[in-house]
């Protein structure tokens, strides 16, 4: 008998009752967050009964919500944890960022992707710089105006981004914003061939911003660098992808280290 089937065989009941309950909340957020109970038996590869236990417990605790279509969702009790989760983020960062900071000089942000908006999740202003730029931890902002955001959207399949801009709309932070899907798309194929995402202008008039996604982790993240316009010359930006890039793999080997 392998090792893995001896571990599975030594679980009591309630070990895999706790093992299965998170797989299938793991199984209906791959599905987007609703799905019906029979494509969860399917895609779980559970025996009905099983799933309707497990669910019945779910809903009773408030993870799981019945619809009234006869569907399950993700229920509201989520909600407390995926923020406190959000913050935790931003501080098993930190280290990074504050290196990133003292090296460049310039204010780093981190943001997830929640839902259509990015929220920033953690921020280290850089101490030598008399104008900084402060963005506040909690903020959320529309992706299609915010270097964070961008290089978020790059990664992701050009159908989903779609969806989300269509149901969020492009309203212009400044003049600069970028504010049609075909617009967007260039600079997402721009942003995809270069590595990094830029923005211009577009969230806060004299405000530079170059981010890069946090690579190979579940949560839609990234890492970004912004500044005064004048001290953010193309210059400096060629300088600091590098450095993003490396901070930005040591967060993502940081939170893999938790899987």
């Amino acid at each position: 008998m392998s090792a893995e089937a001896n571990a599975a065989a030594g679980r009591t009941g309630g070990v895999q009752s706790l093992e299965r309950a998170f797989m299938l909340l793991e199984t209906m957020a791959d599905a987007g967050g609703v799905i019906s109970l029979s494509q969860l038996a399917s895609d779980a590869q559970l025996p009905l009964p099983t799933i309707h236990r497990l669910i019945r417990t779910l809903v009773d605790l408030g993870y799981v919500r019945q619809e009234a279509s006869r569907q399950y969702s993700l229920g509201p009790r989520l909600i407390r944890l995926g923020e406190t989760t959000s913050r935790m983020v931003g501080r098993w960062a930190r280290p990074q960022m504050e290196a990133l900071a003292r090296e460049l000089g310039e204010s780093v942000n981190l943001a997830m992707l929640d839902g259509d908006q990015v929220v920033y999740v953690g921020q280290v202003m850089a101490s030598q710089n008399s104008m900084r730029m402060f963005t506040e931890v909690g903020r959320r902002v529309l992706p299609h105006s915010t270097g964070v955001g961008k290089a978020v959207l790059a990664e992701m399949d050009p159908a989903e981004v779609r969806a989300i801009v269509e149901r969020t709309g492009m309203p212009a932070r400044t003049e600069h914003t970028i504010t049609t899907p075909d617009a967007l798309a260039k600079e997402l194929a721009t942003t995809r061939k270069r590595g990094y995402a830029l923005d211009e202008g577009e969230q806060e008039v004299g405000v530079r911003c170059v981010a890069v996604a946090v690579p190979d982790v579940p949560q839609q993240l990234a890492l970004s660098v912004s500044g005064p316009l004048p001290r953010m010359t193309d210059d400096f930006i060629e300088r600091a992808v590098g450095p993003l890039h490396k901070a930005a793999a040591a967060i993502a080997a940081q939170l893999r280290a938790g899987d």
